[in-house]
Parts: C-alpha cells; sequence; structure tokens
C-alpha cells in the first residue's frame, strides 16, 4: 500500500574567513535535532492539544511554538532523551512538513477511503484537524448552551437579513473552475513553507556567526594576554 509522506530538507551555507574554532563551539554548531518516532509523537500531542490556541484570531505563533518546544523537551526528558533539545523553529517546520504530508493522505482517503491510508499519524491528526466548520460550530454551541451567554442568545429573537435578489440585467460572475482555486491555495501554502524555511535559515545564519564572533573574541584575549606575556621584561 502507498504512504504519502512529504518531507522538507533544509539546508544551510554560512560563508566567512577560516578561522580557528573550539572544540565546544564545533560540538554545539554540529548539534542538530533528529525527530524520532517517539519526538514526532510529542510534537504531534502537544501541538494538537494547543490547537485551540493556535486557531485564536490573534495570538503570537512564535511564543506558542516555544511552548510546544519546551513541552516536548520535558516529555523527552522524562524518557532520559537529553542529549539534543528541539528548538521552537524545528517544531514548526517539522508541523508544516506533516501538514502537507496530512492533506495529500486527506485528500487520498476521500478518494479511495480511510482503508487506503496508513500513514500512522493520520488517524490522531485527523480527529482534530479533520472537523467542519459545522461541527465546530455545533461544539461551540454546545458548550455554550448551559451558561449565561448561551442563554441570552438563545432568548433573543434575530430579524434575518434576506439578500437583495440580483437584477435581471446583472448576470452572475461565473465561478471560478475548482482546479484553478486548488492550485492556488497549493501555492500559497508552498509560499508560506518557503517563508518559513528562509526565517529559519536566516535564524541559524546569525547562530552561527554569533558563535565564530564569540570564538574570534575568545582567541583575540588569549592572543593578546600571551603577547603580554612574552613582550620584554
Amino acid at each position: 500500500m502507498e504512504v504519502i509522506e512529504t518531507i522538507v530538507i533544509q539546508s544551510t551555507e554560512v560563508e566567512g574567513k577560516e578561522t580557528v574554532v573550539s572544540s565546544a563551539d564545533a560540538d554545539k554548531a554540529k548539534a542538530e535535532f533528529i525527530w524520532t518516532l517517539q519526538a514526532t509523537w510529542h510534537l504531534v500531542h502537544t501541538r494538537l492539544e494547543m490547537d485551540p490556541a493556535f486557531d485564536q484570531p490573534v495570538c503570537k505563533k512564535k511564543k506558542l511554538w516555544e511552548m510546544v518546544a519546551e513541552k516536548v523537551n520535558a516529555k523527552l526528558r522524562e524518557s532520559e532523551v537529553t542529549d539534543v533539545t528541539v528548538k521552537a523553529y524545528e517544531c514548526d517546520l517539522k508541523w508544516r512538513n506533516m501538514l502537507a504530508t496530512y492533506r495529500k493522505n486527506a485528500e487520498r482517503a476521500k478518494r479511495l477511503g480511510a482503508a487506503s491510508v496508513h500513514w500512522e499519524f493520520f488517524r490522531s491528526m485527523h480527529e482534530v484537524l479533520g472537523k467542519s466548520r459545522d461541527e465546530i460550530e455545533a461544539q461551540r454551541r454546545a458548550k455554550l448552551s448551559g451558561t449565561r451567554v448561551g442563554k441570552a442568545i438563545a432568548s433573543k429573537r434575530f430579524t434575518p437579513i434576506l439578500p437583495t435578489p440580483p437584477s435581471a440585467t446583472a448576470p452572475c460572475p461565473p465561478r471560478p473552475p475548482q482546479d484553478i482555486l486548488q492550485l492556488y491555495m497549493e501555492l500559497q501554502e508552498r509560499k508560506m513553507n518557503m517563508w518559513a524555511q528562509q526565517k529559519a535559515l536566516e535564524e541559524r545564519k546569525i547562530e552561527a556567526i554569533n558563535n565564530l564572533a564569540q570564538a574570534i573574541s575568545s582567541l583575540a584575549q588569549k592572543n593578546a594576554a600571551q603577547t603580554q606575556k612574552d613582550g620584554p621584561q
């Protein structure tokens, strides 16, 4: 059976002159988080639990992803995995990749049925992300039904505003084909993914440059101290 999965490979390139870097800084620069199956499950559960916070009209996504990274690292420490910690931007990029994979598998499930999808994360993600707007609105109304706000809304009488019928002389504009809308959505999604990857690469470049600057400063201080020590008596 076919399992659809999308992987975005990120690469970094930092140009600069040759310099001497300490072994500790080199090990730190090489330390990259590897998404094991256990870590990926921690990310899925944490992100889905925080999905209502991400759906708020006004929210700081950077802060939310920092919270996701902290929770994932805490769960990994409970599992005695403490060698490398995951960062917020790494969680963001991994989730974007998983969203792309989920959407492709969701389309496959619509065409061929849910039994045709064998991706291990699809069921958990589909239980949260596969809800329609009507289902979400029904759940919201059910939560408000027993509260004062819900009773106040139910007691009000609303006068429906009927739309003005179009004039006979004005023809309705043709609806765009579905394939054009789908292509537009895919292009927008690719732009967002490219923007997120570019942002992550810039952050890693800045971090690498800062590490090199610290190493060069430390080396310069050592050379200055050695020069003073070896100077004329």
